[in-house]
């Protein structure tokens, strides 16, 4: 599996009762904080270029602090910020000493990060602050999200005289939603002079009459894209909000005592020690907003569309503990059990089976099991493991390919040489550099009869644009051999009638679906095993894929495929599909250009 730049991770927790309560039932009073930790740690997967938290402290006098927030980058991130979270509890303000320390309140957020915008550094990490002097106005920020049109937003700000500072998702957000909370406080303001309050009389009615349901209806519209946003106000509202679509996931748990929401629902399990059924998942274009006086609720801010909940968060992205992923995932192994049977033509008893760490761990219990049936002497090994003290990132680039080769250790006298099968699985196959200058080349020196790489994923043929930040068509090795076949059958035209239809931006659909239709699947797979493999390599290679059909049978309640099929659920992935096509069509071009040139020299 390829190192993927894919998933962000949130955690929010909100305390429904006073500290003093948490501090005599749990016997500390820093047990949202506490929380907090586990869920980011819980979900480290999801994010291990930084991380962020902020928290709120309810009813502070006017001059003293109520809003804090720590961001870090780095693998130990989580480490370091809740570190400094805990030297500003236990180091009193000499200055106030009765006054209760920093990260010590009542909402708290955190998130962890993975770049989907190829971006990097401390400001880019959330969560992302807008300050005000009035606690109302004050909008802390995080999600798990990427957004498709944030040109167009951006345009909305503009149009309305203001000059954002950062151009990113994020910060537009931000920004947008910003605007309209101030308008929200203002319209708050209004009423409450209308009443004749004066005074903090004025800030006690807008802090309890602020709607941040009026803010998400102004604004969220206004975004195409998968996304889970949430956020946090100086006043005390707290809410969290899935895109219409349902592509990105949210869960939340919900009793007397707290409101909490994570990316995951095991973590939500394994934090508060509960049953899968205590977990509840966000519905689609829905908010759950707490108040701050308390009161939890859910309102429906964008009418619900055609549900695309993603898949590859199934497969991939999200930890398989989840009851349901990993039967999802021992399913998409299943099923390919006959496809391996074919490939080694019937004769598992001479057959090796293993995969390929980590991710792919399920699916191939899925796959014994299945084959097993076949043929109990079927053999199922740790062939191949990683060596995790090695990190090929240390070395510059001249050196990273030669250390990466030699990154994985292999276990050898379990594969009885030129006579037995080797079949390996993996999750996915994105790239595939991996694969043709590692993984392959080691599993050769067992010499085996054939190799057979087995995908529990359908190929990936299409950049996300919700999450992952690969939006360059060639990075795919299925788009390379696509764009190889057409070549050797002299199906040009092919690509430039697709050119000139990813030109007409008023057309809502992707026509980059075109460029496969030629093709079986088969077809794309044989080339694909061309293409990567590795110099010197000889021995009879196969990759087998799962079937859209097997896909959308292991799982059947996140029929979000674009990856794989091209559907892409909203217009703004439409837009982008074609946008890069017509980039890789042009460089596509023009290196044909200088290739004719230099032959003509």
């Amino acid at each position: 599996m390829e190192i993927l730049k894919h998933e962000c991770g949130i955690a929010m927790i909100r305390l429904l009762k006073p500290l003093e309560y948490y501090k005599r039932k749990y016997g500390t009073s820093y047990y949202a904080l506490d929380k907090l930790y586990l869920m980011m740690e819980k979900q480290h997967n999801r994010g291990q270029e930084g991380a962020g938290i902020a928290c709120v402290k309810l009813n502070q006098e006017p001059g003293h602090e109520y809003m804090y927030r720590e961001k870090s980058e780095g693998k130990e991130a989580i480490t370091n910020i809740f570190a400094a979270a805990r030297r500003h509890l236990e180091v009193p303000d000499k200055d106030d000493p009765d006054a209760n320390p920093p990260f010590n309140g009542e909402l708290y957020m955190g998130h962890l990060r993975y770049s989907t915008t190829g971006k990097g550094g401390l400001k880019y990490v959330h969560p992302f602050l807008r300050r005000n002097n009035w606690k109302a106005k004050n909008l802390c920020l995080c999600g798990n999200f990427n957004m498709t049109n944030v040109e167009e937003v951006f345009k909305l700000l503009t149009d309305q005289g203001q000059s954002p500072r950062i151009y990113s998702d994020t910060y537009i957000m931000l920004e947008y939603l910003g605007h309209r909370l101030d308008r929200e406080v203002e319209r708050n303001f209004r009423n409450a002079k209308a009443k004749g309050l004066e005074g903090i009389e004025i800030t006690e009615y807008i802090d309890n009459n602020v709607d941040m349901a009026n803010v998400l209806e102004s604004t969220m519209p206004h975004f195409d894209g998968g996304y889970v946003v949430c956020g946090i106000t100086g006043s005390g509202e707290f809410f969290t909000m899935r895109d219409p679509n349902g592509i990105r996931p949210a869960f939340y748990y919900c009793n007397d005592e707290i409101v909490a929401v994570a990316s995951e629902r095991p973590v939500l399990q394994t934090v508060f020690d509960k049953k899968c059924e205590d977990i509840a998942e966000l519905k689609p274009g829905q908010a759950l907003l707490v108040t701050k006086s308390g009161e939890v609720r859910f309102r429906q801010i964008i009418k619900p569309q055609q549900y695309r909940a993603c898949s590859f968060e199934r497969i991939y992205f999200s930890r398989g503990n989840d009851r349901d992923i990993y039967r999802e995932r021992k399913e998409l192994g299943a099923q390919l059990a006959e496809s391996v049977r074919r490939a080694v033509d019937g004769e598992l008893e001479r057959t090796v089976v293993s995969y390929i760490p980590n991710t792919a761990e399920i699916a191939y219990y899925g796959l014994v099991e299945s084959l097993r049936k076949i043929s109990p002497l079927l053999r199922a090994e740790k062939i191949v493991s990683k060596d995790i003290k090695l990190r090929t990132f240390i070395t510059e680039s001249a050196s990273r390919r030669d250390l990466s080769a030699h990154v994985y250790d292999i276990t050898s006298g379990v594969v009885e040489p030129h006579r037995d099968n080797l079949v390996v699985i993996d999750d996915s196959i994105v790239r595939g550099t991996t694969l043709r200058e590692s993984i392959i080349r080691i599993l050769a020196r067992l010499e085996p009869k054939k190799i057979v790489i087995v995908s529990s994923a359908p190929q990936i043929r299409y950049p996300d644009f919700y999450g992952i930040d690969m939006s360059n068509l060639t990075d795919f090795i299925a788009f390379q051999a696509c764009v190889a076949l057409i070549e050797e059958r002299g199906m040009g035209s092919l690509m430039e009638s697709i050119y000139q239809e990813a030109l007409q931006s008023n057309v809502d659909d992707n026509p980059v679906r075109r460029l496969y239709e030629p093709f079986a699947a088969e077809e794309i797979s044989a080339k694909m095993a061309q293409l990567l493999r590795p110099s010197g390599v000889d021995i009879p290679m196969e990759f087998i894929f799962q079937s859209m059909e097997g896909l959308h049978k292991a799982i059947p309640n996140h029929p979000g495929d674009w990856y794989f099929s091209g559907h892409y659920p909203t217009p703004g992935g439409n837009r982008m599909i074609k946008r890069v096509f017509v980039k890789f069509y042009q460089e596509y071009m023009q290196k044909g250009q200088r290739a004719n040139e230099g032959k003509s020299n």
